[in-house]
């Protein structure tokens, strides 16, 4: 159940209350694609920096080890030892993104293992199934994730598609939720808005899933080569299309800049490969900016990633430390740096959060978009 605490223009402060516990909303979800985040870090790790929620995917877990085994194992909560909310992703996009030989059919789509090259067939009720065994949270719905450059014709028959395929997902979530062997019989349902760079189906598509009365509504298919200007133009059209009292998700943004610009636009939850992925290549954010610590010029300098960052790598080590143990290809360097860079992503969740609550995010935007771009020229 979602709860709307307030509003400044378009920008939302929530929370969504699962059996898992309340998600304070605006989020930033860490992703952990094999149920583990990236740079060797730990589900114990999580609470020192901030996290709400972990995102781990169905596709990935279905191939290894296998829903199944995660089953057997009482899900996924107890398979990685976190006790708070865990969103999976439906495996509709790794499909489209990772699988070279596919069919997209009407009951779903067959395609290869991109590990063994196994055939696999995974449908609506496929994916329903796997996150039900998976025992998530938040289930996402199938779908396709059409490239935001493809043509219109092929974009608005892939969207209808995409809807048929919700009412199969909620019809099948209805059926497993009630099921006597089920692991989370309250598993919540978010179904997904497509519609590429077209704000006409994108906004057909948001009126047409707003009235199925699912638990949360995300936007998919951006950030996926368009430019950010076109992204916040199609969220700019198609927010106010969906429902206000449910959580909005964007899925798979951003950076820094483009989840306070999402913010603004009315999104809830966030999800990013960024800080984990440029974490482990020594590239990390601050206040001012990113910076890469594999530079000579942090060869001898003393302080922190960040002065007054309270995560565990600037409570403790330099950057002249941290740079020497990437150069060295010591694990701990790349751990350290991913650790900073979710606990800024989620700390700055938090500032958001706060600014909302005092009616101050328009300035508070400002002022962060104002030090990144300071830091990028200095």
């Amino acid at each position: 159940m979602y709860k709307l605490i307030r509003t400044e223009g378009r920008a939302k402060r929530g929370e969504l209350h699962t059996v898992h516990g309340t998600i304070q909303t605006p989020v930033f979800m860490n992703v952990g694609t094999v149920a583990a985040i990236k740079g060797a870090v730990a589900t114990t790790d999580l609470n020192q920096i901030k996290t709400q929620v972990e995102l781990s995917n169905t596709y990935h877990l279905h191939v290894r080890p296998g829903d199944e085994v995660i089953k057997k194992l009482g899900g996924l909560h107890k398979f990685m030892a976190w006790d708070k909310p865990i969103l999976t992703d439906s495996g509709g996009f790794q499909v489209f993104s990772l699988a070279k030989l596919r069919k997209i059919k009407e009951e779903g789509v067959y395609f290869n293992s991109h590990i063994d090259g196994r055939k696999i067939f995974m449908g609506p009720e496929q994916s329903m199934q796997i996150q039900s065994n998976l025992g998530s949270t938040i289930a996402m719905a199938f779908d396709e994730c059409p490239s935001s450059v493809a043509d219109r014709d092929y974009v608005q028959a892939s969207v209808a598609r995409t809807t048929r395929w919700l009412a199969r997902c909620k019809t099948e979530m209805n059926r497993l939720n009630s099921l006597e062997d089920t692991i989370n019989k309250s598993q919540m349902l978010f179904g997904i808005n497509q519609g590429a760079i077209y704000p006409d189906i994108r906004i057909d598509h948001a009126k047409t899933i707003a009235e199925m009365e699912l638990d949360g509504y995300a936007v998919g298919g951006l950030a996926v080569g368009e430019t950010h200007e076109e992204m916040y133009h199609i969220l700019d059209e198609v927010v106010p299309y969906l429902p206000q009292n449910k959580p909005t998700y964007l899925m798979g943004v951003g950076t820094p800049a483009n989840i306070l610009e999402g913010v603004e636009r009315g999104v809830d939850f966030f999800d990013c490969v960024y800080p984990s992925r440029n974490g482990r290549h020594g590239h990390v954010y601050t206040d001012h900016g990113k910076l890469n610590l594999f530079n000579a010029k942090y060869e001898l300098d003393s302080r922190p990633i960040q002065e007054g960052c309270g995560c565990p790598a600037c409570q403790h080590y330099s950057r002249a430390y941290i740079r020497h143990l990437l150069k060295a290809k010591e694990m701990l360097g790349m751990r350290l740096c991913v650790l900073h860079n979710l606990y800024f992503y989620n700390n700055m969740m938090e500032e958001i959060r706060n600014a909302l609550d005092e009616g101050r995010y328009a300035q508070y935007k400002k002022d962060k978009l104002a030090g990144f771009e300071a830091g990028e020229k200095a």
